[in-house]
């Protein structure tokens, strides 16, 4: 997919497990390349080796190269200049030109390996502070290899190595990326709040620094008894129902004394929760062939989600007490 001037995405697959580090190797050596063409310019200013036109778009590019949107029209300004100098830098800068529009790096994978395999190098990559964007496509199960339970299954869910019900509740990634204080962190649901995740998209991108965004994602191996075609609206009985809550967390805004942290999601009603849980086969199987334990995993997966939503809602400020934790 290319826009009228050519310009598209472009993407690479690695090993299900170094995705992280993939993408961050990518993303470092299109920053080392645009720091070479800062020195170069700056070199290139200082020896009064090109026009003024093109130190003005020089100046220009180096003041704006972290910007998305400015260092578009400084990039052009710059291939302008350097079209017209004779100067051998301005010929190498030419050269360079693909890197001179700041990229937008996005490294995709889903729960299995952010959670699980790929954690450790997840983490490293956070943990970096470098300018590099990660999504995962949170489906709570490894869906890729045949549906086997996860660090992201919930208390309750049916899954391969969980076939009487996973028996403890799933990690919570987000929390454990804003205990850095310098990863933007978003927990988002397309068909629940679909402007909520363009917002989150946009803040991630905006961020000069490392950002996740955790995207509830129904999968085939949940079992939707709607069909997959009703995916989205799936995610949204998950948010109404307090199965799934959304979030964002802008370390920008401690920097400015504000809150960083947004509850996005409403207050649930508590009384769909189950039903939400029936109304897909990964939970209601487990009924059929483990009714006991069914009745107290389900139980204990409402618990867990009231939990974590008054965790949030602390992080938030809307409330103060404290609260017991769930079994």
């Amino acid at each position: 997919t290319m826009n009228k001037n050519g310009h598209g995405p472009a993407w690479a697959n690695s090993l299900f497990e170094d995705n992280a580090e993939y993408g961050y190797g990518i993303a470092l050596g299109s920053n080392k390349l645009r720091e070479r063409i800062a020195l170069r310019m700056q070199d290139a200013i200082n020896s009064n080796s090109v026009n003024q036109e093109t130190v003005a778009a020089f100046r220009e590019w180096i003041e704006n190269r972290n910007n998305a949107e400015a260092s578009r029209s400084a990039s052009a300004k710059v291939v302008e200049a350097c079209e017209k100098d004779n100067a051998q830098i301005s010929k190498d800068i030419l050269s360079l030109k693909q890197y001179l529009v700041k990229k937008s790096h996005w490294v995709i994978g889903g729960d299995g390996w952010a959670y699980d395999i790929g954690f450790g190098g997840l983490d490293h990559v956070l943990a970096s502070g470098e300018d590099i964007n990660i999504l995962v496509l949170d489906t709570e199960v490894y869906s890729n290899t045949g549906g086997q339970s996860s660090k992201s299954t919930p208390a309750g869910a049916v899954a391969k190595f969980a076939a009487s019900g996973k028996k403890i509740r799933k990690k919570d990634l987000g929390m454990m990326a804003m205990s850095y204080g310098y990863v933007y962190v978003a927990q988002v649901a397309m068909g629940a709040n679909n402007a909520q995740f363009m917002k989150a998209v946009k803040e991630a991108e905006a961020y000069h620094g490392p950002s996740l965004i955790i995207a509830y994602s129904p999968c085939i191996n949940h079992g939707l008894r709607e069909g997959m075609g009703k995916s989205q609206e799936q995610e949204e009985r998950a948010v109404k129902a307090g199965y799934w809550h959304l979030y964002r967390y802008n370390p920008l805004l401690e920097a400015e004394g504000k809150n960083p942290f947004t509850l996005d999601s409403k207050e649930p009603d508590w009384s769909k929760f189950q039903e939400f849980l029936m109304s897909e086969v990964r939970y209601s199987s487990l009924l059929k062939t483990f009714p006991k334990e069914a009745e107290v995993l389900f139980r204990a997966a409402e618990e867990n989600a009231k939990w974590r939503y008054k965790s949030y809602q602390r992080l938030a400020g809307t409330i103060t007490e404290t609260s017991e934790k769930p079994a």
